[in-house]
């Protein structure tokens, strides 16, 4: 669970430190106060996208860390946290757009510390509701609860077997014009490439060729210079003298150490040099070109050239994109050949796809009836007891995601028919509808911790009690954290937290305060009657607070 929120520079939180407790946190406070902000300090640290305008006005980076106790086995172990100690979550974001990102201490990227949060917290914000009007998320809700990836992967496997050969069906039907047009640019380049003879390596023989050629004058003049030293003419050449003050050595080697050493390396002087002019005469006695032979390079280097340009910036993509011009026209003048194999093919890939899809569709089914129970007693818990909940099916043709077409469907008032959900549901039933999903999806989910930001919106009254009661037993299970402006919610909490705006040295500030008892019901009489509180307010304030103190002994 989290257990400690630091911030430093973000937006009007200059610094604060937030400790958070196990069971039901709520953050309450007046609009614009900075409760949000709590929420965007969080998504910030759990690798979400921010912008650098997050930062305090004067501050040149803003810091973001949180402590979690009890990390799921496999993250503690890839970051190194032992069995009983904390995982600690840190970012930098600097004005400069740099983020400085780490895990327990040890560097990590962006996506590193997104994939690590994912597994540790989950944030609902007030505008979750929003995507249950989107239909297209129904059938990932309804994926999520019937932990149908198996058989997703399985299917998607299949299907991306059956889009390829579809493409490559395609690619084959053509008209004969077209094909006829194709034949002949094929033909074209392949006889233009295979004339050239391209050879692997070639250009770069050629240009070291072109560059002795072009300095011919320079290595023949340096060579026979170097072999004239080296050998003679008919003066002495350094083998020769080599050899001489070897001879003149000899004869006193044995009558002394020193000068044994040295004829010895007088020999070893004299086999190196020899081997030295050896080579040098070698090269001497093979130079050969003929006159032309710089033309004929220099002529080959523009036909190289020209052809780059046309089939690939090296000899060796010419050669590759020659191999691909090959098989292409091979696969045109035997598509008919190949196309019968292929449709042979794609029957068998459709309907290995169809079954899949149809096995998937299946589960889905299934899970859609659990799903639609599950989230009626929820609803009955919210108080919402007359509301009708149904996943309707279509097939439609098979894509990325099977066959099925899924929405859901509900009808909020007794005789009245199941309709898309967008068309009939008011906010504060979205906001219901959306908080059982939830529910229900984190009895599967490993994530400690839920954040609910103004997820009450539309909400009041007898249904705010409902949902205060569902987020205490929810709580109960996993580690709850709320951002609300109801009293029914905020008096429920195990742990409440003021958030509060206020100016110092003409800059604004945002503190975050843990209440005591007594502050709580000031803080819910504030909620329920504004800035002035009465007697009577803060009766209703105790009377709240004796209630959901009630409710929760029977949890």
């Amino acid at each position: 669970m989290l257990q400690l929120l630091h911030i430093e520079n973000i937006a009007i939180i200059e610094q604060s430190d937030i400790t958070f407790a196990s069971g039901f946190n709520v953050l309450t406070g007046e609009t614009g106060a900075g409760k949000s902000i709590v929420i965007d300090a969080m998504s910030a640290v759990l690798g979400q996208r921010t912008s650098r305008d997050l930062i305090r006005t004067g501050s040149e980076k803003a810091f973001v860390s949180a402590t979690f106790t009890d990390p799921p086995a496999d993250l503690a172990q890839e970051w190194g946290v032992a069995p009983g100690e904390e995982l600690l979550l840190q970012r930098e974001i600097y004005t400069d757009g740099r983020n400085l990102c780490r895990i327990n201490g040890r560097p990590a990227t962006v996506t590193q510390l997104r994939a690590a949060g994912t597994r540790l917290l989950n944030i609902h914000g007030q505008h979750d509701g929003q995507q249950l009007l989107d239909e297209e998320q129904h059938i990932v809700y309804l994926d999520n609860f019937g932990r149908t990836e198996q058989m997703r992967s399985t299917y998607q496997a299949a299907y991306r077997t059956l889009s390829e050969l579809r493409r490559a069906i395609a690619s084959l039907q053509m008209d004969e014009a077209e094909r006829a047009r194709q034949v002949d640019t094929l033909r074209y380049q392949i006889n233009e490439l295979e004339r050239a003879q391209l050879k692997s390596g070639e250009e770069e023989e050629l240009y070291s060729r072109r560059n002795f050629l072009r300095n011919s004058e320079k290595f023949i003049s340096a060579v026979a210079q170097a072999d004239y030293c080296l050998n003679g003419d008919e003066d002495e050449g350094a083998l020769s003298l080599l050899r001489r003050a070897q001879d003149a050595l000899s004869g006193i080697r044995d009558l002394d150490e020193d000068y044994a050493a040295l004829c010895e390396r007088l020999e070893s002087l004299y086999s190196e040099t020899y081997d030295v002019a050896d080579t040098v005469r070698d090269r001497r006695d093979h130079f050969a070109f003929s006159p032309g032979e710089l033309d004929e390079v220099e002529g080959r280097l523009d036909q190289l050239y020209r052809l780059k340009k046309k089939y690939g910036p090296t000899v060796e993509d010419m050669l590759s994109y020659l191999d691909r011009c090959r098989t292409r026209l091979e696969q045109i003048e035997e598509s008919d050949d190949t196309l019968l194999d292929m449709e042979r093919r794609r029957t068998q890939a459709e309907q290995t796809a169809r079954t899949a899809a149809g096995e998937l569709s299946q589960a889905r089914r299934t899970a859609a009836q659990e799903l639609t129970e599950r989230i009626l007693s929820e609803l009955r818990q919210l108080d919402m007891d007359k509301v009708r909940f149904a996943v309707s099916f279509a097939e439609k043709p098979l894509d990325e995601s099977g066959m099925d077409e899924v929405r859901f469907l509900m009808s909020a008032n007794v005789g009245e028919e199941l309709k898309p959900i967008q068309k009939i549901a008011s906010g504060g039933e979205l906001a219901r509808i959306m908080l059982a999903l939830k529910n229900v999806l984190s009895e599967q989910d490993e994530v400690a911790t839920m954040v609910f930001d103004e997820v009450d919106t539309g909400v009041s009254g007898r249904a705010a009690q409902k949902v205060a009661e569902k987020l205490a037993r929810l709580s109960r299970g996993k580690q709850v954290l709320c951002v609300t402006h109801l009293p029914q919610l905020a008096a429920m909490a195990d742990t409440h937290f003021s958030v509060e705006k206020g100016e110092r040295s003409g800059r604004t500030y945002t503190s975050v305060t843990c209440l005591d008892r007594l502050q709580r019901r000031q803080e819910l009489a504030r909620l329920t009657g504004g800035s002035h509180v009465s007697e009577v307010m803060l009766s209703g304030a105790e009377e709240l607070l004796h209630e959901a103190e009630t409710y929760k002994s029977t949890l």
